[in-house]
């Protein structure tokens, strides 16, 4: 008798200690982050209830949103980013989302967005935005330089809604407001554009020689006629009083830039 019971006191114990080891964490512990990332992941899907994103899944785990599936313009996918980071209980968005819309060439691309771009804000001072274009596998690298935010995020949305872009790159630097590079700014429009051999790029708002000014420093971008044109947009910017420097990047018409002369010599 007393070795039964020395034998079943122990192991009665350790049943019960054994139960309640395995039963409490369990239950207490990894049921509410599972439910909070489901109703997370169920209100994000909610935001995403459009028909752009369609093909679009949303994942949601330790409050890290996963969006996958496709899109048929980048500006969808952009979209579907912003909504996922208003998402309350979201910390951080990882966007696999792919832009699945028609395949066009790099080349094609970078003349089609060119254009709109020289046309973008007119009527807005748009020359004294000089903002630049990369295309590489459908993948636009914005740059140069914008007069103000308003001019930035108007090239930005403009490329985002064209059909073949797969992503924006934006490296556009917006010139700091300043009163004496306001002051600069008028002063080279006059100058360039009063001179009677250069009035004429004022006609064509979309083909100007742009202007833009950073601390006193004056750059020019554009396309002229000929290299006369050029000489004489460079003598007359330089004119301008309280200008530090003047960049000329203007190119001939018909001529290779300098950019291709590099690529040449390499």
């Amino acid at each position: 008798m007393n070795s039964k019971t020395r034998l079943t006191k122990p192991m009665i114990l350790a049943t019960l200690l054994a139960s309640a080891i395995l039963s409490i964490p369990q239950v207490s512990l990894a049921a509410p982050q599972a439910a909070g990332d489901s109703g997370t992941a169920a209100q994000l899907q909610s935001r995403l209830n459009k028909s752009q994103f369609k093909n679009v899944k949303a994942e949601v785990q330790n409050g890290i949103a996963t969006l996958s599936g496709t899109v048929d313009l980048y500006e969808y996918k952009a979209d579907a980013d912003k909504r996922a980071h208003k998402t309350k209980g979201i910390e951080a968005v990882s966007n696999k989302i792919e832009v699945a819309g028609p395949n066009v060439s790099d080349e094609e691309l970078k003349a089609k967005l060119g254009e709109k771009l020289e046309y973008d804000r007119v009527g807005y001072w748009n020359v004294f935005d000089a903002i630049s274009i990369g295309v590489q596998n459908g993948v636009v690298t914005l740059g140069g330089h914008a007069l103000g935010y308003p001019a930035r995020d108007s090239a930005l949305a403009l490329v985002s809604t064209y059909p073949g872009v797969k992503d924006v790159v934006d490296e556009i630097q917006v010139d700091p407001a300043s009163p004496m590079d306001d002051s600069i700014r008028l002063a080279e429009y006059r100058a360039i554009y009063g001179y009677p051999s250069l009035n004429k790029y004022a006609i064509d708002p979309g083909k100007t020689i742009r202007i833009t000014v950073e601390n006193g420093h004056v750059q020019l971008d554009g396309v002229v006629d000929s290299q006369a044109d050029k000489d004489t947009a460079n003598i007359r910017a330089n004119g301008v009083p309280d200008v530090f420097s003047v960049k000329n990047n203007l190119e001939v018409a018909n001529q290779p830039s300098e950019s291709h002369k590099q690529a040449a010599v390499q």
